[in-house]
């Protein structure tokens, strides 16, 4: 009998109406004739509430008692629909993270998966009960209790499905599935049937916020086949797995957009080997995620641009490190801006079609929109512009590449 890990997020654990319809979709599931393991995220506002409830305490919690905090939200949910489905004559046991022997690093807030013991799940499985498990947490081997991050319950459910090797592994969310570009910013946005690991990554880590980029990632290393669909109406969502269909076409998935970028420049630097590392590294050094990167080739006189990007939320930490590093430097004065976003085109197709780039870059061109920074890679292209140009620029391409169709 194959076994299915059924994932549900915030929304759709959101109320006891809503567990009970979860109960539901999943009774279905076992009808087929299935064995499920089900994972729960905390109800759908919980999290910040107890996040709120621990800076009302002490506002410089441990992250360590947080984490423990933190994971009675997805206990509760987990239980609760164990209730729900056990009331409908489904067999089932929640169970929380250390209960399945989840072990983890030490990173409390974030931390990273090591291990599962998947046979306390399997011993329950072969007693024909669903499991339910909490989704987000762990246990180091200390013993004591750590988070995965927000969106963890995705990285739950994917090692879990690796870990029993199962058929698949379906993410249950408020959309339907992925699509071709966010709806809200392009009406005429489509569901995709299909979409592979390598493209929903570069989705997933370009602004695509349906899937935890680390779910992703564990997803395409041990081959589990995503499927993302709705909780709330009935469809097949959006497959993703190595799958790859008409190679022979131009085939570009998505265009993803992301607000939340900020720009840097520091101006007259001087043109000389480690330059880059000097200006990097302060910024690595303060937990700086740093994404696209310029330099522009030195003048006659020695000295040089450097620009890149980072979070918005770390812009005015990264701004205060910079103008320390361009005194030591000796280089002219730092500039920066907060009102820029990233947009991207993604897809399989560009490793084998030349003149994506031209004709991307055309479209924009027609359509007034000004390019500040570009970078590229295998299949994405990603460009910075005015925060302002971002909708206008989103439809331009996803007309000028027939995404609607």
């Amino acid at each position: 009998m194959s076994v299915i890990v059924q994932k549900f997020g915030g929304t759709s654990v959101a109320s006891a109406e809503l567990i009970k319809h979860v109960a539901t979709t999943i009774k279905d599931v076992c009808n087929q004739g299935h064995q499920v393991v089900a994972v729960v995220s905390a109800m759908g506002g919980e999290t910040d509430r107890l996040v709120g409830l621990a800076q009302q305490v002490d506002s410089h919690y441990s992250g360590r008692e947080l984490d423990a905090l933190l994971a009675t939200g997805e206990q509760g949910s987990a239980a609760l629909l164990a209730i729900a489905l056990n009331k409908q004559g489904v067999a089932a046991i929640s169970m929380t993270g250390w209960q399945i022997g989840m072990i983890t690093d030490q990173s409390y807030n974030k931390a990273r998966i090591q291990s599962i013991d998947a046979s306390k799940i399997e011993n329950h499985l072969a007693q024909a009960k669903v499991v339910v498990i909490a989704g987000f947490q762990g246990m180091d081997k200390h013993g004591s209790i750590t988070t995965l991050g927000r969106g963890g319950s995705d990285t739950t459910a994917v090692a879990i499905a690796a870990q029993l090797k199962c058929t698949e592994c379906r993410i249950y969310t408020d959309v339907d599935g992925i699509y071709t570009t966010d709806p809200r910013l392009e009406p005429k946005a489509r569901r995709l049937k299909s979409i592979t690991f390598e493209e929903m990554l570069e989705m997933a880590s370009l602004g695509s916020k349906v899937l935890q980029i680390r779910a992703v990632e564990l997803a395409g290393k041990y081959n589990v086949p995503l499927r993302v669909l709705s909780t709330f109406q009935a469809g097949r969502g959006t497959l993703i797995s190595y799958e790859e269909n008409s190679m022979e076409e131009m085939r570009i998935s998505g265009v993803a957009s992301n607000r939340d970028e900020a720009q840097l420049t520091v101006r007259g630097v001087p043109d000389k080997p480690g330059v880059a590392a000097s200006i990097l590294e302060p910024i690595a050094n303060a937990n700086i995620e740093i994404d696209m990167i310029v330099q522009n080739v030195g003048s006659r006189d020695g000295v040089a641009d450097f620009t890149f990007t980072v979070h918005r939320r770390d812009y005015k930490v990264a701004m205060q490190i910079l103008e320390t590093t361009v005194t030591k430097l000796g280089a002219g004065r730092v500039i920066g801006t907060d009102d820029i976003v990233k947009v991207s085109l993604v897809g399989v197709g560009m490793r084998s079609h030349a003149g994506v780039a031209s004709k991307m870059f055309g479209a924009l061109a027609r359509a007034g929109i000004d390019i500040r920074m570009i970078s590229t890679s295998e299949i994405k292209i990603s460009i910075v512009i005015k925060e302002q140009l971002m909708k206008k620029a989103v439809q331009v391409l996803h007309s000028a590449f027939d995404l609607d169709k």
